[in-house]
């Protein structure tokens, strides 16, 4: 038997080293510390990698096509649309790279798209449940019913995330503005307050007095504010107020956004408020309440009352 030809497909696979799923994390999270990606988004990883391999006894780096196709009909069972699309942009992250660094040949999700899903309407609040909130919020005439309700101010006023009001320290606040240095894209910006809001926080950082702590917010016994525990008192708020709507710092962004496009904000002024890192989403908040804007238009244009 001659032994001079070329090496079959199945010969070259035997030879070539292959890649375990320990090497190939290692290596993906290395590049995630070197790109100085949140602590955050490296840990949705891990959570989205050690789910998909539950789903079959191969190691990822070996999943193919049909791995994933078959993940997907099998979440599909007991999983929303938006859970599993999490995950897949997850894999995509990790193939792709796999793939640019030459650690795979073939990328299993080539050919997989995203979930179609409904689009949801997005739930924002009007006067009333704003002040019915106020209202629930002032009858504690407690330390941290005030400071809730300056938060629920900050909120509305300058539409910031839960994540981003957290890491505020009392030297970020600086008169009629704050500097936001917790942001989700890394970029410091600056968010404005109005005089209400201006004022009633300058009474609570009376009240808070001098600490150990350089946060702005803090809990009733000195200490960082936990954002579950944020989010877990506004939604009970929400219920005593009567609210049907979901009540969270989530809520208060859309409405902030819905606020600032009836009044005639331009698009580019409310992405830089609300830390958008492209124009998508801002341009969803706008042909979702464009509408309102053209009623506004009619009621209070320019040229009405002009005998032309």
């Amino acid at each position: 038997m001659s032994r001079r030809k070329e090496l079959s497909e199945e010969e070259l696979k035997i030879i070539k080293k292959k890649l375990s799923d320990e090497e190939a994390f290692e290596k993906f999270f290395k590049n995630c510390y070197l790109r100085n990606l949140r602590p955050a988004t490296i840990q949705y990883y891990k959570n989205e990698f050690h789910a998909a391999k539950k789903y079959n006894h191969k190691e990822l780096v070996n999943f193919n096509q049909g791995d994933i196709e078959n993940l997907i009909l099998e979440s599909k069972k007991h999983m929303k649309v938006t859970t599993i699309n999490t995950r897949l942009r997850a894999l995509r992250s990790f193939f792709n790279y796999l793939l640019k660094n030459k650690l795979i040949e073939e990328n299993p999700m080539r050919n997989i798209k995203l979930l179609r899903d409904r689009q949801k309407a997005i739930e924002t609040l009007d006067n009333d449940e704003i002040e019915a909130l106020i209202k629930t919020i002032r009858k504690l005439k407690t330390f941290v019913g005030f400071r809730d309700e300056v938060i629920l101010l900050v909120f509305i006023d300058t539409g910031i995330r839960l994540s981003e009001l957290v890491g505020i320290e009392v030297a970020d606040i600086r008169g009629n503005h704050i500097i936001i240095r917790k942001t989700k894209n890394l970029f410091e910006r600056t968010v404005y307050l109005s005089d209400i809001t201006q004022e009633q926080l300058d009474r609570y950082l009376q009240i808070r007095g001098e600490l150990d702590t350089d946060k702005a917010f803090i809990s009733h016994d000195n200490n960082e504010l936990n954002p579950h525990s944020i989010q877990t008192r506004f939604t009970k708020y929400g219920k005593e107020a009567k609210i049907s709507k979901r009540v969270s710092p989530h809520t208060f962004r859309h409405t902030m956004a819905k606020r600032m496009i009836v009044a005639g904000i331009d698009a580019f002024s409310l992405m830089a408020l609300l830390g958008h890192s492209d124009m998508t989403i801002t341009k969803k908040y706008v042909n979702l309440w464009g509408a309102e804007i053209e009623d506004k238009h009619k009621k209070f244009g320019a040229l009405r009352g002009l005998k032309l």
